[in-house]
């Protein structure tokens, strides 16, 4: 074997381990943060929380929390742009039923500023402003229950996105709970 062909396959050999290995590191730290976050909040469940965030290709190289936080927050940003998008849909719908229109251009709004406030968290959040990061979340996290409530006010109102709503509250709690850890563990840090 010659000695630059040598040096290929020892490298190759260790870029496919090294690859494996992060991926496994990543899928443990999903898991146990996950698991964290729903003994911690009943509002989370454990198997959508993993299935959530492995659904997101960067998780697979997640090598920390800050990392795994970021993903999170993004992840309930995105939802809250789909879903203010069909919410837009559905509301331009013809066979919208006229009672659904006032809790629809309420929801519509709510979304809209739901993905404001995750931009913002975003940005707090890449600053270490881990309050602000918290607080818009909180925010955006009201968003998909005050929608909820207003189709429920409404006679006879069933929400189209009894879902969307429920999976974008989860998400913005596994993307507090996450945050809440970064945060306590940078606390811990300083502490010593």
């Amino acid at each position: 074997m010659t000695p630059p062909f040598a040096i290929f396959v020892l490298f190759s050999l260790s870029f496919f381990l090294c690859c494996c290995f992060n991926g496994a590191i990543a899928a443990d730290l999903i898991q146990e943060t996950c698991k964290k976050s729903a003994q911690k909040d009943p509002n989370i469940n454990y198997k959508f929380c993993v299935t959530s965030l492995e659904a997101v290709p960067k998780s697979h190289n997640a090598m920390s929390l800050k990392s795994l936080a970021r993903i999170s927050i993004k992840l309930a940003k995105t939802n809250a742009t789909r879903t203010r998008s069909y919410v837009k849909k559905l509301s331009k719908s013809k066979t919208l039923n006229p009672r659904d229109k006032p809790p629809l251009t309420d929801c519509l709004e709510l979304y809209s500023d739901a993905v404001d406030s995750l931009k913002a968290a975003v940005k707090a959040f890449k600053s270490k402003d881990y309050s602000k990061a918290n607080v818009e979340v909180s925010s955006a996290m009201d968003a998909p229950s005050t929608c909820e409530e207003g189709f429920q006010e409404t006679k006879g109102g069933v929400s189209p996105l009894t879902k969307r709503n429920k999976d974008m509250f989860q998400l913005c709690a596994i993307a507090l709970s996450i945050i809440n850890m970064v945060s306590k563990e940078l606390t811990l840090k300083e502490e010593l």
